[in-house]
């Protein structure tokens, strides 16, 4: 078996592999000691078994091939995979093999915004309800769960998140599968939306008539794909579903509609995260959770308790008078503009947003983020590869300063903060112009901010 890519999806399939008697030959771009770390991670599997091959992709690695394994950010253009598919040789990944193996009900997530948040917080829910069983949560985030599988028994619950890249070559669906929402996003790798939302869509293509899916009835992304249900269908929304299961709110409090009659969940304000987004991803754990048969008292408790995800609206600190924030997640204006509805304080003089905004963009639209920064930001500060792009986008006759890299970015920030701002870094582009992930970016924009 061939792997293609040695981060972390790439060398935790190896480990499962070798442990069960595969021959495995790893492969990445990059050169032999860009790969040390990955290296040594993996230094205890015997070497009769375990192969690598460094610094490009030659296309004789696939002459023994009988499974081309892809980690998420290998794209299917690339040289190596065509000529596997020539071939005819299966292309698979983690993700797919855990679904092949798992010996539990798995939920699966995906979505364009909300699903760390949202897999995140059903993960807890499970956490709370758990008794003789375990919850276990990975894939997209965390640890990939072919880590855990040996570990699982039958009555455990594993929740999942999945990446569009991932599920692009799937043909496994999960039991439960989850769409939050479908917006532009990751058009430098699918191209068109018909693409991207295809991709999305296969979470539910592979599902049988026992098995339940979850779709938003307030995106219409989500909600057109109600054809592709083959089971049950449980839906999520603000207002109350005409038909069917569903969460929605209703006099302050989350709500479940259900066929034997309706469900008061929890109050609004057990919701301890800012923004409608994360009201619309509370709506839809809570729907998961129901679909999966969790109990109420273990949704409210973990609502209650869950103050969210690292580098998403994360608060750092008050410097200058000013609340900084860290959004490094939002990798697409549309998440961007997202954050900035979160902050209902109204626009003036008391809380106003210095919003800094760029990295690398993903040939997505930002008219729509420029409307909205015009309307709530006070000063915009644009840095990375996205800057020219956002600065055409904003027009002329609008504040705003560029800058080439992050650090810059904040201390240019720094100078325009007045008491009562907002400081919000939201990017609307990836990161991958100065640092390896959002991750990266984001602990790094933390430092710069506890430094000042």
């Amino acid at each position: 078996m061939v792997i293609l890519g040695a981060a972390r999806q790439g060398t935790a399939l190896a480990r499962y592999l070798v442990q069960h008697g595969a021959h495995v030959l790893l492969n990445d771009r990059q050169p032999a000691d860009a790969l040390e770390d990955a290296r040594q991670s993996l230094a205890d599997l015997p070497s009769s078994q375990l192969q690598w091959v460094s610094g490009g992709h030659p296309l004789e690695i696939l002459d023994q091939a009988d499974l081309l394994c892809l980690s998420g950010g290998v794209p299917l253009e690339l040289p190596l995979v065509q000529e596997a598919i020539r071939r005819d040789i299966p292309l698979s990944n983690d993700s797919q093999i855990f679904l092949e193996i798992a010996p539990c009900k798995v939920i699966g997530i995906t979505g364009s915004a909300g699903k760390t948040t949202t897999t995140t917080l059903v993960g807890r829910m499970a956490q709370q309800a758990a008794s003789g069983w375990r919850a276990w949560v990975g894939g997209n985030i965390g640890a990939p769960l072919i880590s855990d599988v040996d570990e699982m028994q039958p009555g455990d619950l594993a929740v999942m998140e999945l990446s569009s890249f991932q599920l692009e070559i799937m043909t496994r669906s999960p039991q439960v599968a989850a769409i939050l929402n479908i917006t532009p996003n990751h058009l430098d790798r699918h191209v068109t939306m018909l693409a991207y939302t295809a991709a999305k869509a296969r979470i539910l293509a592979y599902q049988g008539e026992e098995y339940t899916a979850i779709l938003n009835r307030d995106d219409p992304g989500s909600a057109a794909l109600q054809s592709l249900v083959k089971g049950s269908l449980v839906t999520f929304g603000k207002s109350r579903p005409e038909i069917g299961v569903g969460t929605y709110v209703h006099q302050e409090s989350i709500m479940l509609r259900q066929d034997s009659g309706t469900l008061r969940l929890m109050p609004t304000r057990s919701i301890q995260l800012r923004g409608e987004h994360n009201l619309s991803n509370v709506l839809a754990a809570t729907a998961i959770a129901a679909a999966a048969g969790l109990p109420v008292e273990a949704m409210r408790s973990a609502v209650e308790s869950f103050r969210g995800v690292p580098h998403r609206l994360e608060y750092v600190r008050t410097w200058g008078g000013a609340d900084w924030y860290n959004d490094s997640i939002a990798t697409a204006p549309e998440r961007s503009m997202a954050a900035l509805r979160s902050f209902d304080e109204p626009a003036g003089p008391s809380r106003s947003i210095v919003l800094l905004a760029g990295g690398r963009d993903k040939d997505l639209p930002w008219e729509d983020f420029a409307a909205l920064v015009r309307q709530r930001v006070r000063r915009l500060v644009v840095f990375g590869e996205a800057a020219e792009i956002i600065i055409r986008a904003m027009g002329i006759n609008y504040p705003l300063q560029r800058c080439a890299t992050l650090d810059e970015a904040v201390q240019a920030a720094a100078k325009l903060v007045m008491p009562g701002d907002i400081v919000l870094l939201s990017p609307g582009g990836t990161s991958f112009d100065e640092f390896s992930d959002f991750e990266e970016r984001g602990e790094c924009y933390k430092k710069l901010v506890m430094h000042l």
